[in-house]
């Protein structure tokens, strides 16, 4: 491969995050500030497989970086699995003389980013895009902050009804495995338990904290339940269960979907996009590859994508301790 980066591919890949159009959009100007071309990929690693690029300049770009999902669009990719389909993608790249790719996702985008790198020695680097905030090495992840806003708006438009006719609502956020959506939102809408993966509340604690709730005078209560908590096989597992080991109650599900991965990113995570492809871009032309652009402790820093790939997020402990003493 050519040493000098003359021409840079972006792509989007895995489930869309609000915040992704901003980062392709600071990669697209990064590239134009630094003189070098663009090319949008569509699709993902589909359209690398398919050669489905597009040259894209600063104009490109206008007007993207207050909406929701992606430009460039986002599939799932069985043939980027296979040996020939990365070859392809490969050959395609070097056909269209790009020297280096971006790629916007979560750990599996990375997953095939790295296995590419290492059979082709072709430069990459990483932007954490999920809503999940479950990628290591970055403080947040894009699309984060959006989607707790969106949370906790839902919260309180929840919170309304659940006062008005003395209701308990168990709200299903998403996080898959980790519970930062369900832990930072539920404080922020006063809820009165919240159950992620990383504690295991039970199921008989949590009909003695309901029943402490409603002995100190609440007549309504907001239970937060990440998608991956282990306490029941699914929400309505707990409803259930709450149903019969409660009277008084009137017991309410909603399950926030992917609602939570729609809208315009937040200014956070506007800023944190611009920060991003601007990194991402000018660590390529320093003859970085096979990182991942992430935020820790206010910087922007490069985690080894094998890493971000492998390593585990933590809850925040102070936030678990908060939200006991919250919940009083």
């Amino acid at each position: 491969m050519p040493k000098t980066i003359k021409k840079i591919a972006v792509l989007t890949s895995g489930g869309d995050s609000p915040g992704m159009n901003a980062a392709i959009r600071s990669v697209v100007r990064a590239c134009a500030y630094h003189n070098i071309e663009c090319v949008g990929v569509y699709r993902g690693y589909e359209g690398l497989i398919e050669g489905d690029f597009k040259q894209m300049d600063a104009r490109s770009v206008k007007g993207i970086i207050n909406k929701g999902g992606t430009i460039l669009k986002s599939a799932r990719s069985n043939g980027f699995r296979t040996e020939e389909g990365r070859k392809k993608a490969f050959q395609n790249l070097v056909d269209a003389e790009i020297n280096a790719l971006v790629v916007v996702g979560g750990d599996g985008s990375f997953t095939g980013a790295l296995i590419f790198n290492q059979e082709f020695g072709f430069p990459v680097m990483g932007i954490p895009g999920t809503i999940d905030n479950d990628i290591f090495g970055t403080s947040h992840t894009l699309g984060f902050d959006t989607a707790l806003n969106t949370v906790v708006e839902a919260i309180d438009k929840i919170r309304d009804t659940a006062s008005s006719h003395n209701r308990l609502f168990f709200i299903e956020v998403m996080g898959r495995d980790v519970g930062h959506i369900a832990l930072n939102a539920g404080i922020a809408g006063g809820a009165e338990e919240i159950l992620i993966p990383e504690e295991d509340l039970g199921l008989e604690r949590l009909v003695e904290s309901l029943n402490r709730s409603r002995t100190s005078g609440k007549s309504s209560s907001i239970v937060i339940v990440a998608e991956g908590d282990k306490i029941g096989k699914n929400i309505f597992e707990l409803k259930d269960y709450v149903d019969e080991n409660m009277e008084g109650y009137d017991v309410r599900v909603s399950v926030l979907g992917h609602m939570q991965r729609g809208g315009a990113p937040s200014c956070f995570d506007r800023v944190l996009a611009s920060r991003m492809g601007v990194k991402a871009v000018e660590s390529l032309l320093n003859g970085q590859t096979n990182y991942m652009v992430g935020l820790i402790n206010g910087k922007m820093e490069l985690t080894p994508l094998d890493n971000a790939i492998k390593g585990k997020t933590k809850i925040n402990l102070e936030l678990l301790r908060v939200s006991d003493i919250m919940s009083t």
